[in-house]
C-alpha cells in the first residue's frame, strides 16, 4: 500500500534520534514508499471550511546531527492526504485540543492517527478513572481541606498537576513533610486546574513500567527505575530503561482497557503500570517504541503501520 503521510509533530530539528518514536514511525513508512510530509503545529489553520497545512516533503536518516532533509514548504489542503499523525508532544494545553479540533473536520476521511476526538477526550491522568479495578486510591480536586484529608489517610502521597507531562511538578510529600501546605499554595497561584493525588507506590523503585498498545493488544513494556534519590521515573530526568516482560496482571489491565482504546481509533498506546496499578494512559504522543525494539528484537513502528493500514482500509470499504 502507497499511502501520503503528513506527520504533525514539533520540528523535526529538535528530536533525539536514538529514542524519538516518531522518529522510527517516519523511518518505517519510508522503508515502505509512503510519501512523507512534516509540519508543526503552528503551520496548521483553517480557512473557508478547509483544514490546511504548510508542509514540507520530508527525508530522514539515521545520522545523528544530519537525519533529515525537509524540501519546499507549500500551503495544502490536509484532506488530500491519507493519513495524518498527531505527533507533537504535551503539554496537553489549549492549543493542542485546538489542533484536535481541526483534524475533525478532516478525519476519518484523511485518517488521523490517533482519531482526534478521542485524543481530546482522554487526557492521560483523567482517561484512567473511566475503568474500573485498575487505579491506585487516588483524590482529584483543588480543594485544599481534601487534598489534606487524603494526605492524612494515605501518609505517603504523589501529588502532580493533573495535565502536567514529563515528569515536570510531580512531588512525593511524605509523613511530616512542612512543605505541603506550600506546594498547595504554588500550585493554586500557578493555575486554577484541580490537583492528582496518588497513594506512593513504593513498587516504583523496581520500575514505572511503560506498555505499549496497538489497536488495544499488548506488544511490549520496558521498566523505567527512578535513578537513587528521585522520585520521577521519566527517562530525562535520569530514570534508567531495562528490559520487562508482561505479568498476567499487566495482560489483565490490558483486557480492561484495551477493546475500548481500539473502538475509539487509539491505535498507538502507551499506559504506565506501577505494580499492580494503572497511572496513565497516554494518547497523545507515546513514546517507548526504540527501547523495546532493542531489548526484544521486535520492529514495533512496522506494528503500527500495519494496524493504520488496516484502519485505513477499512474506513475506505
Amino acid at each position: 500500500m502507497k499511502l501520503k503521510v503528513a506527520i504533525q509533530m514539533d520540528h523535526v530539528s529538535t528530536i533525539d534520534i536514538a529514542g524519538d518514536s516518531t522518529f522510527v514511525m517516519g523511518m518505517e513508512a519510508q522503508k515502505r514508499g509512503y510519501e512523507v510530509f512534516h509540519y508543526t503545529p503552528p503551520e496548521l489553520m483553517f480557512r473557508d471550511r478547509k483544514v490546511l497545512a504548510r508542509v514540507q516533503p520530508m527525508t530522514l536518516r539515521s545520522e545523528k546531527g544530519n537525519h533529515f532533509t525537509l524540501g519546499e514548504s507549500a500551503l495544502v489542503d490536509l484532506s488530500t492526504f491519507d493519513v495524518v499523525l498527531l505527533r507533537q508532544d504535551p503539554p496537553f494545553d489549549m492549543s493542542y485540543i485546538t489542533t484536535t479540533h481541526l483534524l475533525e473536520h478532516v478525519h476519518p476521511k484523511t485518517l488521523v492517527v490517533n482519531d482526534p476526538a478521542s485524543v481530546r477526550n482522554a487526557p492521560e491522568k483523567l482517561y484512567v478513572t473511566h475503568f474500573d479495578n485498575v487505579m491506585p486510591p487516588t483524590l482529584i480536586s483543588a480543594d485544599p481541606r481534601a487534598l489534606r484529608e487524603f494526605r492524612d489517610e494515605h501518609k505517603d502521597i504523589i501529588l502532580k498537576p493533573l495535565f502536567g507531562n514529563g515528569g515536570a511538578g510531580v512531588f512525593r510529600v511524605q509523613p511530616g513533610d512542612e512543605n505541603f501546605a506550600s506546594l498547595l499554595e504554588m500550585f493554586s497561584q500557578r493555575s486554577r486546574e484541580p490537583l492528582i493525588a496518588q497513594r506512593y507506590l513504593p513498587e516504583v523503585r523496581k520500575g514505572d513500567k511503560r506498555i505499549i498498545l496497538i489497536d488495544g493488544k499488548a506488544v511490549g513494556a520496558i521498566d523505567r527505575v527512578p535513578a537513587q534519590g528521585e522520585a520521577r521515573s521519566n527517562m530525562h530526568v535520569g530514570g534508567q530503561a531495562v528490559k520487562a516482560g508482561l505479568t498476567r496482571r499487566d495482560l489483565e489491565i490490558c483486557e480492561i482497557i484495551g477493546p475500548e482504546l481500539a473502538r475509539l481509533g487509539m491505535i498507538f498506546v502507551g499506559i504506565d503500570v506501577i505494580g499492580n496499578y494503572l497511572t496513565e494512559i497516554n494518547v497523545t504522543s507515546p513514546t517507548g517504541l526504540q527501547q523495546i525494539n532493542r531489548f526484544d528484537g521486535v520492529c514495533l513502528e512496522a506494528q503500527i503501520w500495519d494496524a493504520i493500514e488496516a484502519r485505513y482500509q477499512a474506513t475506505r470499504a
